[in-house]
């Protein structure tokens, strides 16, 4: 039995199987495999109908339980930003800021959250104002993680200290998870893992354990990862990634 969504369906629409050809999801034919078996859904509902047109600008669909962008106005990059460059589109004082790596473009993006000036790693840009206020909200407790250097050796409670929490002059604060990944020569460099958004948090919270920052990158948000992406590059965040942040923040 064929189903539709009611409200979805506008017959100057686009169709289905070519809205998600056009996503990246699949070929119109493999398209049409999927929405046979029942693993496409328009608002919520599943779609068995074939040549069931919608508005991309105005329906939510989800292939495989996971949201699928369909509108080609939306923006969503990644940058590696470099240490000494500022979180801020512009900057009065002529400092580097991270709207440099995105002079020349058309479309108007901003910075999902902030990175303070000498910490380096992973930001990310977008003009989808929804997303990047759900991933900015403390109440979605989106992962976030980093890698420190830190003055060592580090002791064996410290990672407990910091998953019970400690507190901190606007409040307690700990991380979800704590990990030793190596150490040498009297240094030591650690993964730490929070959702925890407040400013400086990371380096507040090793300082309150005895072991002040030396470096710091975030090397991770959500399931978006940084992985080899060199320092100062800009990239495409891929169908996958986008749909696992808008699963992150129940979009």
């Amino acid at each position: 039995m064929s189903t539709s969504p009611q409200g979805s369906t506008s017959p100057q629409g686009i169709r289905l199987q070519k809205v998600l050809s056009s996503a990246g999801v699949a070929s119109r034919r493999a398209a049409e495999d999927l929405i046979d078996q029942g693993r496409v859904s328009v608002d919520g509902e599943v779609v068995r109908e074939q040549g069931l047109r919608v508005d991309p600008d105005s329906v939510v669909i989800h292939v495989d339980g996971v949201r699928v962008v369909v509108r080609e106005d939306r923006v969503y990059l990644a940058l590696n930003k470099p240490r000494g460059v500022h979180s801020t589109m512009e900057d009065d004082r002529g400092r580097p800021c991270v709207g440099d790596y995105l002079r020349g473009r058309a479309d108007k993006l901003f910075h999902v959250g902030r990175l303070d000036a000498e910490t380096e790693g992973l930001l990310l840009f977008t003009n989808d104002g929804d997303l990047a206020h759900r991933l900015m909200h403390p109440s979605f407790e989106v992962l976030k993680t980093y890698l420190a250097e830190v003055p060592g050796p580090v002791a064996r409670d410290v990672g407990r200290r910091l998953r019970e929490g400690v507190m901190l002059d606007d409040g307690p604060a700990r991380v979800d998870s704590f990990r030793m990944v190596d150490s040498y020569a009297g240094k030591a460099l650690i993964e730490i893992v929070l959702h925890e958004g407040r400013k400086h948090i990371v380096r507040r919270m090793l300082e309150e354990v005895g072991h002040p920052v030396l470096k710091l990158v975030r090397t991770q948000i959500g399931d978006v990862r940084l992985g080899g992406q060199r320092p100062g590059s800009m990239r495409a965040l891929n169908r996958t990634e986008v749909g696992a942040l808008y699963s992150a923040v129940d979009l």
